[in-house]
């Protein structure tokens, strides 16, 4: 799930090299904490959170195979 999203992320920004997943492990959940450049932030959210709601509907898709509820959170 880290490199999907990873791989999805790093086209659209300009500093590829900031891009970083942290995964944080619950009993019932699992966080993926996306962090970017701070000059990239506006291309990942897009007009509207369009882009964020985009990349979090792939995320939570690839994601029903498994048993826990999953979260993106996009941090600067």
């Amino acid at each position: 799930m880290k490199q999907l999203i990873e791989t999805i992320v790093k086209p659209l920004v300009d500093h590829p090299e900031d891009v970083h997943v942290n995964v944080v492990e619950e009993d019932y959940r699992v966080t993926y904490q996306l962090s970017v450049n701070k000059n990239d932030m506006g291309k990942v959210i897009g007009k509207q959170g369009r882009v964020a709601k985009a990349i979090r509907t792939v995320v939570y898709a690839a994601g029903t195979s498994q048993q826990k509820k999953i979260y993106l959170e996009i941090n600067e």
